[in-house]
């Protein structure tokens, strides 16, 4: 029995290794074999099939993502919980693009793992804290999956992206959107940004009132005044 759950162990590792070094279309059979020293028929043995293993390996990436969340130490307010939670799940995602890619990205309700369960029940610990002091303006499913929404697509935008190109600002803006939404707190400068937001939208009928330099330089200064949120 030892002896099998070290030959896992080590496949484990290896299929691991392999997606971090190399993404998902370097973790085959033969890759994964040679990398652990075993015969191919071992993975199937003790995974069944490569989509076990990659499930194996998904899991064992919420594992790794979860000891960094249960790591974090929950203060009196439950808010800025929730906040650095998503600090958490999105740099998560970005120092192990392919292995969240693995565990985010191939949604399927037949192949949800404990782990994945885990990871839910985790966040939805964190938004009932918010309900039970009374900010939460939705029901906790409600906000779950709004904010699970929020920081899975996101981050799987940005790992698309490239790294130069990358809005880092974004995920703590749309977070803060999402909050306003399921607490109905509106900060003071969210309240700003929507005025700016509006006013931008509607410079393009001034032209007879401002130049193309004026409207130029407006258009500029409130874009950044409503992506300051």
């Amino acid at each position: 029995m030892a002896e099998a759950i070290d030959t896992r162990t080590r496949i484990l590792d290896a299929a691991s290794a392999l997606l971090d070094d190399a993404g998902r279309d370097a973790v085959t059979t033969r890759a994964v074999s040679a990398a652990a020293g075993v015969q191919p028929p071992t993975i199937y043995r003790l995974f069944g099939d490569m989509d076990g293993l990659l499930d194996a390996v998904a899991a064992a990436g919420f594992q790794t993502y979860l000891g960094q969340k249960h790591a974090m130490e929950l203060s009196d307010d439950p808010v800025a919980d929730l906040r650095a939670g998503h600090e958490i799940h999105v740099r998560f995602g970005l120092e192990h693009p392919a292995h969240y890619r693995l565990m985010y990205g191939r949604a399927d309700p037949d192949r949800v793992t404990d782990a994945s369960r885990a990871a839910h029940g985790r966040l939805t610990m964190l938004i009932s804290r918010i309900a039970a002091v009374g900010r939460l303006v939705v029901s906790v499913p409600t906000a779950v999956e709004m904010v699970q929404a929020t920081g899975t697509g996101l981050t799987l935008q940005l790992i698309g992206t490239p790294p130069a190109e990358r809005d880092l600002t974004l995920p703590g803006r749309m977070l803060e959107s999402v909050l306003a939404t399921i607490t109905g707190e509106r900060t003071e400068q969210a309240s700003t940004s929507a005025w700016a937001a509006s006013l931008l939208s509607e410079l393009d009928g001034l032209d007879a009132v401002l130049s193309p330099g004026e409207r130029a330089l407006a258009a500029e200064l409130l874009q950044r005044i409503a992506d300051a949120r």
